[in-house]
């Protein structure tokens, strides 16, 4: 059975309006063909989506772990499986209320505590609980992943996944790796590409820049102009829904998918753990391509 490759944009509470979107596809010879644009609508159907019965490769818009030293600030668990559960026994209101506390006592410009891959992916720091709320998306993405018995290279082995969740053990090896589209989207996007915005979920912000954004972004993916040196194979269909979707939930889930495209790349060229370096934080760990 040939793996599967995908990419996933999550909401950490998703709806019909605002659902969780996966992109699926396969590579092959330096090309990722997108199969096609799924949704999950509730957290129920995404952890389904995680247990299918098929090999997979996944790239997800979410932390996969917290900064070290918030953790070791707050006296948590210093392993990733333990803090996990740990900070899944949580609620949200007390997530908030102890970052924001933590936070509080710190001083202005150095506010968020920082994972090491934050920066070189320029991502938002994973405690961050608003605009966006990634603290609660890790909260709501990891949890199902460790009960799907899902791999998570650097993090959770095969072996640990299927000890922690051996009613998975008919399963086949299915792959998670924490994506960031907003990486890729940036050197797309060219020069000024940090500051060229292709989305948003408010329609009046759904302006005719950023639509000219996504027509360009999409333009540079089908090129391969990226450093992970691979072209997105689209439809005109496919090209047409991605450019008509102002939220930029689509065109997200198929960065992702590129971004575990390269990944699976990397695997079958011999480098270990998925392209992620060898020296990883094993509790806060790292974003497939930085």
């Amino acid at each position: 059975m040939s793996t599967l490759l995908a990419g996933c944009d999550f909401s950490s509470s998703p709806s019909p309006r605002k659902p969780i979107v996966f992109a699926t596809g396969a590579l092959e010879r330096g090309r990722v063909q997108l199969h096609g644009l799924h949704e999950a609508q509730t957290l129920q159907a995404y952890a389904q989506w995680l247990q299918r019965d098929q090999p997979w490769i996944c790239g997800f818009d979410f932390p996969f772990g917290l900064p070290r030293e918030l953790i070791e600030h707050l006296g948590w668990p210093l392993n990733w499986l333990d803090c996990m559960r740990h900070y899944a026994s949580l609620g949200r209101a007390q997530i908030a209320q102890t970052f924001a506390a933590f936070c509080a006592a710190r001083p202005a410009g150095g506010k968020f505590a920082h994972r090491a891959a934050d920066r070189p992916a320029g991502s938002s720091p994973s405690m961050k609980w608003i605009n966006p709320p990634v603290a609660f998306m890790l909260h709501a993405g990891v949890p199902p992943l460790i009960e799907a018995g899902v791999q998570l290279p650097g993090l959770h082995s095969r072996e640990q996944a299927l000890r922690t969740a051996p009613q998975t053990a008919h399963l086949p090896l299915r792959v998670g790796l924490e994506a960031y589209p907003g990486l890729l989207a940036r050197e797309l996007l060219g020069p000024g590409g940090e500051r060229r915005s292709y989305k948003n979920d408010a329609k009046a912000k759904q302006t005719p820049e950023r639509l000219i954004a996504r027509k360009d972004l999409i333009t540079a993916l089908e090129n391969g102009q990226t450093r992970l040196g691979l072209r997105i194979k689209l439809s005109h269909a496919q090209r047409d829904a991605l450019v008509d979707d102002a939220s930029g939930d689509r065109l997200d889930a198929v960065l992702c998918l590129v971004q575990a495209a390269w990944a699976q790349a990397q695997h079958d060229s011999g480098h270990p753990n998925y392209g992620l370096p060898s020296d990883i934080d094993a509790l806060e760990g790292w974003i497939v391509s930085a």
